[in-house]
């Protein structure tokens, strides 16, 4: 925004942190690499929550006070969001820090779910805009309607929940539960891969 240095000087840092996050993230969750270069996880794991936090905060800066697309619902779903991160954050560490390793990297799984969120958005939303044609659901103009704040919800809580309910089924799920839920994530998947393929052509190339 011209004139705004504070606000821009924040937005900037915004996108170099969430630059970071998008590459440290997924290598935190390899396993070859925590067993074979744990100091290198060690130390981009800091990195990575460390600029987790900073990217919460900057996100909730300009939410709040340079506004948010959307209006108010917007603005609290992302605060929910950033509300996530904080508490993820936080147990990440603690369990880590207490030699808990497989708390550590359950925390850490719903760390990048919920780092994940605002890009489930754009992918879930590219996904219902590719099956329609058509923006149902909402007003493309006020950037409001139920389908944004049914979609708000969704992509910050219900990955959280998807995370317990595969940790539970891997460690006490049944041979049928594990089945169905495999079957349920390979779907979920598909429609992520097409989200991020309407995205990709519909979103994010023509601004390259």
């Amino acid at each position: 925004m011209k004139g705004d240095i504070t606000g821009n000087v924040i937005f900037g840092l915004h996108v170099a942190f969430a630059a970071v996050i998008t590459i440290l993230g997924p290598l935190q969750l390899v396993d070859a690499l925590r067993t074979r270069a744990p100091r290198f996880h060690r130390v981009s794991g800091r990195v990575y929550i460390a600029s987790a936090f900073l990217v919460s905060v900057a996100g909730l800066y300009l939410t709040w006070v340079r506004g948010a697309v959307g209006g108010p619902v917007m603005a609290v779903a992302i605060t929910m969001n950033g509300a996530i991160i904080f508490c993820c954050a936080a147990f990440t560490i603690r369990n880590a820090m207490q030699r808990k390793f497989a708390a550590h990297q359950q925390w850490a799984v719903h760390l990048y779910l919920g780092m994940s969120g605002v890009w489930f958005f754009r992918v879930f939303l590219m996904l219902w805009l590719m099956i329609w044609r058509a923006p149902v659901g909402f007003d493309p103009a006020t950037f409001t309607g139920p389908l944004l704040t049914g979609l708000s919800v969704l992509v910050y809580i219900l990955p959280q929940g998807i995370a317990a309910v595969y940790f539970h089924v891997r460690c006490n799920g049944s041979s049928l539960q594990r089945a169905l839920f495999t079957g349920f994530l390979v779907l979920t998947a598909l429609g992520i891969g097409l989200g991020s393929v309407a995205a990709t052509l519909g979103m994010w190339m023509p601004r390259l």
